[in-house]
């Protein structure tokens, strides 16, 4: 947890501990690693002395609950579906939220660009600059503008940043010299013990399969994966968790159908202690990304001590540690998992060091604690501005 903070660590008097987190989907958590931060961070700083508001997309019909764990949720309607959906709900996120006597807290840098009103009324604004979410080659390319560009306005218009992963940190160093930032990775669970029976549920057993969990898109090679896995018998499963539309999209199509009889597809679980268990209990984890930084599910495979066979970049090698396994391409694949089901005792090793670089830098207290300081500093360094208008 560190950074190039610019702030002043000077022994100051009370401020008020007043924080809204914007740019998530919302409480309660359905799906996401934003999500997934919200749902710890909220109520920990609730029960340090936090006023917390999480802004909420609503998109249910009755409207979306007023409370979560304690924690007040503010939920905003939107008129426009889809992507455009989510800027509107930034925008009004952004209007409702321009109070000088709270710290907003942005996950995100989509609509960067948005920060022009916390400016101007001089509200303290904490933003998360996740991934290079422009990279992505999903998006259309003046999808890809925006988001560029938006993430260039972050570092003119945040009063903070948080990147999370120090790939990201040196790349907000390169765009501008003087943002200011703290490096602050997400946290996850110690899983261990976790009941197998859910298993059976999908023809599973422990240790008889392989897990993928991650979006079914071409950044995170899950085409190559299963290709890959798919050159020949492995006497064990592939199960690819993730939402499948073969369709209506060409590449979960071209996906579905690499598949060997040995790849299953159960669709997205979102059902904690079932990924829990799934990820406990798999002969490794295959993590596929491509688009740093930090990704949660990786995290989340450390945490339940699960062997990993990642893409070989500097975001994955990062996170997973020197000890796991790396592939550069399908055919690499294909001979990393043929070598790694050959030695059990290197699975093993794997695990152990998993667990071990899990309980070293990926633990939820230091991080959670990481971004109480953040807040406060910022509310602090705010202070005597305020106090002058």
């Amino acid at each position: 947890m560190t950074g190039k903070s610019g702030l002043a660590r000077t022994a100051r008097g009370p401020v008020p501990k007043r924080v809204v987190i914007l740019g998530s989907r919302g409480l309660p958590p359905s799906h996401g690693g934003f999500e997934s931060l919200v749902a710890r961070l909220a109520p920990w700083l609730l029960q340090r002395g936090w006023s917390v508001k999480v802004y909420c997309q609503d998109e249910t019909p009755e409207g979306g609950p007023k409370e979560w764990n304690g924690v007040s949720l503010v939920q905003v309607r939107t008129r426009t579906p889809g992507s455009l959906g989510s800027v509107e709900f930034d925008l009004r996120s952004t209007l409702r939220a321009l109070d000088k006597e709270t710290v907003v807290l942005t996950l995100g840098y989509n609509t960067a660009i948005f920060g022009l009103f916390y400016k101007l009324y001089g509200v303290t604004n904490v933003v998360n600059m996740d991934g290079l979410e422009w990279k992505r080659s999903k998006w259309s390319l003046p999808v890809r503008w925006w988001f560029w560009l938006n993430e260039r306005a972050a570092t003119k218009l945040a009063s903070h940043m948080i990147a999370d992963h120090p790939a990201i940190a040196e790349r907000l160093e390169r765009i501008s010299k003087s943002a200011a930032f703290t490096m602050i990775p997400y946290g996850a669970e110690d899983v261990r013990g976790t009941d197998p029976a859910p298993l059976a549920k999908h023809g599973l057993v422990s240790g008889g399969y392989a897990l993928v969990i991650a979006r079914v898109e071409k950044e995170n090679q899950i085409l190559q994966i299963v290709r890959a896995f798919s050159r020949r018998e492995r006497g064990i499963r592939l199960v690819v968790l993730g939402n499948l539309y073969p369709d209506v999209c060409p590449y979960h199509a071209a996906v579905r159908d690499a598949a060997s009889p040995e790849v299953i597809f159960p669709g997205a679980i979102y059902d904690p202690a079932t990924v829990a268990t799934l990820r406990e209990h798999a002969a490794f984890y295959l993590h596929g990304h491509t688009v740093g930084g930090t990704n949660p599910s990786l995290v989340e495979a450390l945490g339940a001590g699960s062997p990993v066979v990642a893409h070989d970049n500097p975001f994955n090698r990062w996170v997973a540690g020197a000890e796991q396994v790396y592939f550069t391409d399908e055919a690499d694949l294909d001979a990393r998992m043929s070598e790694l089901l050959a030695a059990p005792e290197r699975l093993q090793a794997m695990s152990a060091e998993s667990r071990r670089r899990h309980a070293e830098n990926f633990q939820w207290e230091p991080v959670l604690q990481a971004y109480e300081q953040t807040l406060l500093e910022m509310a602090h360094a705010a202070a005597p501005a305020k106090q002058e208008q």
